[in-house]
């Protein structure tokens, strides 16, 4: 087991032999053909779950001028004769099949569904085609139906183990964060910013709206925490509604982050800009009433 991880962990180039020798490359031709497109199917377990159009469209245009390149990892689907499910390279059967292509090129070989489901994921990390929710599911799927440890994990793939962890850790936001992280509105690091917060899903259309940044979004996680108060030293509280509704509204009508801090003797208000311009800008308007 730990031989096959390692060479797992080599990444998809060792899974294919491109780096074997030349005897074993020679065999591998052997498994290399031209099936019809209707002979292979998706893979339903495949962790990658988005295609964005206009990437399908751009490859479909490159395999009209040149064809396939590289063949589709496939393997024989049980019961069905001449049927292939797709391991590795969904993304180039769908565009061959914008393309109009009546063949593509496969690559056959017997694979289990333990395999199959660490290849997939070994190649869409490796090329950074999963967002980081499929990514976490790919993981879960591993460890739920595999028994694999996050150790485990982190060697097959080659990332750390908190690099593991704290995309796990991203499987308990609520479903409409995730939805903001499939969709590509917040980054894989705004999300891990909200996973102890308060009021995620409020602090998440705030991120969107606003267009925080990541260090944004962990100050903003941090604020309705009870903590300890730097300059008195005594417990800080929650903040109320009210408090809340007048920084969205003086943050919506800035453009900018503005957070208050109100004390029984007063308090502070801050607002956050990134750049000069927006500075500028601030100054401006203030002067100007």
């Amino acid at each position: 087991m730990a031989d096959e991880r390692r060479r797992l962990g080599r990444g998809l180039a060792a899974l294919l032999g491109d780096s074997e020798p030349e005897a074993t490359v020679v065999e591998r031709a052997k498994l290399q053909r031209r099936v019809p497109i209707e002979f292979v199917r998706a893979n339903p377990r495949n962790p990658r779950r988005f295609f964005q159009e206009d990437e399908l469209n751009e490859l479909a245009a490159s395999i009209k001028e040149k064809g396939i390149i590289q063949p589709i990892l496939v393997r024989p689907v049980a019961g069905q004769a001449d049927r292939y499910e797709i391991i590795a390279g969904e993304r180039r059967w769908r565009a061959a099949q914008r393309a109009g292509l009546h063949e593509v090129p496969v690559l056959v070989n017997d694979f289990t569904d333990k395999e199959a489901l660490e290849i997939a994921i070994i190649e869409n990390v490796q090329r950074a085609d999963l967002n980081a929710l499929e990514e976490a599911y790919g993981y879960d799927q591993l460890i739920a139906e595999f028994d694999y440890t996050q150790n485990d994990l982190a060697q097959v793939i080659g990332k750390s183990r908190s690099h593991v962890a704290n995309t796990l850790r991203l499987l308990k936001l609520p479903s409409k964060v995730q939805d903001y992280v499939k969709d590509g509105r917040l980054t894989a690091g705004h999300a891990r910013a909200l996973i102890t917060a308060e009021n995620p899903e409020a602090i998440a259309e705030r991120i969107v709206e606003q267009g925080l940044s990541v260090r944004d979004a962990e100050q903003i996680a941090q604020e309705p925490k009870i903590g300890k108060d730097k300059k008195s030293g005594r417990p800080r509280k929650f903040k109320d509604a009210d408090t809340e509704a007048l920084e969205k509204s003086l943050s919506d009508m800035l453009g900018l982050l503005v957070s208050i801090e109100h004390r029984d003797n007063g308090g502070e208000m801050r607002i956050k800009y990134r750049t000069l311009e927006q500075l500028d800008e601030l100054v401006r308007r203030l002067q100007n009433g």
